[in-house]
């Protein structure tokens, strides 16, 4: 059976995303739900990830290995942290399980769970609808969006930090493992904004400098009238393209907006930027969608 009628396709096309209501169960949300729990009870947390400095020399050392743990994570399963949850002395000042912002970026590569629903007919069927004859997959998420803490995400293009040539290669897949309300921190989008062309980009610096990674072009403003929310039900996905406006607030409700994201790329007459932040490496490779 097919996912994605040919409207659904026309309006991908046009709005730059799209909403498939319902297309994984509760329990295959709840399942990776759970794996992710796993993951936190037993999760190693580096040391410059947990002490708060208070002197520039030490932020700047601190800032230099983030940066570090950051732009090595292509190929790990790693733990990036929500502001304010830790102490001057690197304790946690609420539950680890409450701490996090996101988990990444390889989750597809190195837990079952979450490669099987990446790679599920479900997924596939849909690539294949929208034309892709080589998709890879490139990075992996599963994002908390905590309450009463989980951070905004203010308006950006995928392709900003996955860029190719030409551009409108990357596409988002978005899985809402909980309800996803306008409280909790839906997303919101710009439609037709995918088709304004980029006017930065995320890429990493010369080798042996500091910091190493950088923005080059202009940051765009965006009125929050031409945003429209999306919010979804449990087991929807959102196809996300590359070059689509879009943000989500900061949730200032009392539940949690958990999701699984990862993005697929055309690779067919496709060059990856060797300047993003993201390569591909010995150890982990880009791998085909369809295997």
């Amino acid at each position: 059976m097919e996912i994605l009628t040919e409207q659904d396709v026309r309006k991908f096309q046009d709005d730059g995303f799209l909403v498939l209501d319902g297309l994984f169960s509760a329990e295959e949300c709840d399942a990776l739900r759970e794996r992710a729990g796993g993951l936190v009870a037993r999760m190693d947390v580096p040391t410059h990830c947990r002490v708060q400095f208070s002197t520039g020399h030490e932020e700047q050392l601190k800032s230099q290995g983030n940066a570090e743990y950051f732009i090595t994570s292509g190929d790990q399963i790693r733990f990036f942290f929500e502001k304010g949850v830790f102490d001057d002395k690197g304790e946690f000042i609420v539950p680890r399980e409450r701490s996090l912002n996101k988990i990444g970026h390889a989750l597809h590569a190195y837990e079952p769970l979450f490669k099987s629903i990446t790679h599920s007919p479900k997924v596939q069927n849909v690539v294949k609808k929208l034309g892709l004859t080589n998709p890879v997959v490139l990075q992996s998420m599963y994002i908390f969006k905590q309450p009463g803490i989980g951070g905004e995400v203010t308006p950006h293009q995928d392709a900003t930090f996955l860029h190719t040539e030409p551009l409108g290669r990357v596409t988002g897949f978005w899985i809402a493992l909980e309800d996803v309300t306008l409280d909790n921190g839906c997303l919101w989008f710009i439609p037709g904004s995918h088709n304004d062309g980029i006017t930065r980009r995320f890429v990493r610096t010369p080798t042996g400098t500091f910091p190493l990674t950088d923005f080059i072009g202009r940051d765009q403003t965006y009125d929050d009238s031409v945003f429209v929310p999306a919010p979804v039900k449990k087991g929807s996905m959102v196809l996300i393209h590359g070059e689509v406006v879009h943000r989500s607030a900061a949730n200032t409700s009392n539940t949690s907006r958990h999701a699984y994201t990862f993005h697929i790329m055309e690779s067919k007459d496709t060059r990856w930027s060797p300047e993003n932040w993201l390569q591909p490496t010995n150890k982990l490779a880009f791998p085909s969608l369809y295997t």
